[in-house]
């Protein structure tokens, strides 16, 4: 009986470990983290045109200060701010009886001159004859002469004030210099202004200019190319010219041309600014927009691209998810060149055929992951 009792209890512990065992393996494969499922890019070499994009600012082909020429009260705004002008139209107008009255004035004393050179030469004319007969004294004659000369002298002097004082009063009329749109005033009526007041700017829009700053490289890429105006209007045509894209993202369809590249480089910026002309029919940019200009600079045989959404950006360094042939993340650092639409160029830290992590930001280096191929992103 002891024997049997002591064979059943020796079963019974065997049992006992044997579910033990069974337990703790099933909670060391629970706490067995899942290996996160993540997508990937093959990085094949590919022939592409590299894009280059810079920030650029708008402004009018021509920016002309309307001022007037004369001093006056302003008693009329003849144009609606905003609107489209021509040039010679009539923007404001100042109090014109001022100079209405030295008009007056200008034209009374220019009569009167006029009839004292009449005189002159009726004196001249009747003491000529006496004089050549001796009936005179030679320098009666001689008084004639002069007095005649300065009438003539007075007479083309008040024709330069009736015309200074014609101009005065037409200047009045305060027109606009080119055809464009008109900004708001910046005056009221009934305010003294004179030539240094500015009443209203006028843009010129159609072209409308787009000014963008280069680096000195890319400068020293295209300075050969922009050593004239006709040659710097070609500069980034093959690509088809320059494409504007505005704040809110939209493309402009027109396409833009280089203008000019300027006399010398920002040395606080390292950069240099280029002017550009793009249409714009019905006037819709306007001067101090902000957009970015882009443009197809080079092309590239055997690029390595990468989409955007596959690159982080840490302490200044752009770094890019690898995976290893047994399936574990290698987070590496690399050197970026130009865009191709929404991919990147890598110039350095990458292999043809690697494979690219995206969107795993926060995968950390050494992870083994369950990879699966993304949709193609161009």
């Amino acid at each position: 009986m002891t024997r049997m009792l002591s064979t059943f209890l020796f079963a019974v512990a065997l049992a006992a470990a044997g579910a033990g065992c069974r337990s703790d393996n099933a909670a060391a494969a629970a706490r067995t983290p899942t290996p996160p499922s993540v997508g990937f890019v093959s990085v094949v070499p590919e022939r592409i045109a590299v894009t280059s994009e810079w920030i650029a600012t708008l402004d009018g082909m021509v920016n002309a200060q309307i001022r007037p020429q004369v001093s006056g009260y302003l008693v009329r705004q003849t144009y609606r701010e905003g609107a489209f002008v021509k040039k010679g139209d009539v923007l404001f107008e100042i109090d014109r009886r001022p100079f209405e009255a030295a008009l007056n004035q200008s034209t009374a004393r220019l009569a009167e001159s006029e009839a004292q050179l009449a005189k002159a030469e009726r004196d001249l004319a009747r003491d000529q004859p006496l004089a050549d007969q001796r009936a005179i004294a030679r320098s009666q004659l001689d008084n004639d002469v002069s007095a005649r000369d300065a009438a003539k002298a007075a007479v083309a002097s008040n024709k330069a004030e009736v015309e200074a004082a014609q101009l005065n009063l037409g200047f009045t009329r305060v027109t606009s210099l080119i055809d464009g749109v008109a900004a708001i005033a910046t005056a009221q009526i009934g305010d003294l202004v004179g030539p240094a007041s500015v009443l209203t700017t006028v843009s010129n829009v159609n072209p409308i200019r787009v000014f963008f700053p280069i680096s000195e490289q890319e400068y020293l890429g295209i300075a050969e190319q922009v050593s004239t105006p006709a040659r710097a209007a070609a500069l980034w045509q093959d690509g088809g010219g320059l494409t504007l894209v505005l704040a809110d993202g939209r493309v402009v369809p027109q396409r833009g041309s280089v203008m000019a590249v300027d006399r010398g480089v920002d040395p606080k910026m390292g950069t240099i600014r280029v002017s550009a002309s793009f249409p714009n029919p019905g006037n819709l940019l306007r001067p101090g927009q902000y957009g970015r200009v882009r443009a197809q600079t080079a092309v590239r045989q055997n690029a390595l691209l990468v989409p955007q959404r596959a690159v982080s950006e840490l302490q200044g360094g752009v770094q890019l998810r690898v995976l290893t042939p047994d399936n574990k993340v290698s987070v590496k650092t690399v050197t970026l060149g130009g865009r191709s639409g929404n991919r990147w160029i890598v110039e350095k830290g990458l292999q043809a055929n690697d494979r690219v992590l995206i969107d795993a930001p926060t995968v950390r280096d050494g992870t083994v992951v369950d990879p699966h191929p993304a949709p193609a992103i161009e």
